[in-house]
């Protein structure tokens, strides 16, 4: 069963690709995706992130939660449900 980690704060220069080669850094991404504007399609300055494994989204949380990525601190925990 996957893990879904919310990331916050992020460049909205930043793709999806730019996610998944980050967090693959802490085990395998089953997929990463980023919040967009439905109007103007630009980037929400946050996305999700599905790690294959609880302790590969953990040490992506651990590792990753409040560091500098492209100039700005991002804000990485667990995804909350709807």
């Amino acid at each position: 069963m996957g893990k879904k980690v919310y990331v916050g704060n992020i460049s909205h220069d930043a793709d999806e690709a730019n996610l998944k080669t980050l967090f693959s850094m802490f085990g395998t991404v089953k997929r990463a995706y980023i919040v967009t504007d439905k109007r103007t399609g630009e980037s929400k300055g946050f996305g999700f992130v599905e790690m294959s494994s609880e302790e590969d989204a953990q040490a992506a949380i651990k590792a990753l939660d409040g560091k500098d990525c492209g100039g700005y601190t991002v804000k990485v925990s667990e995804a909350k449900g709807k």
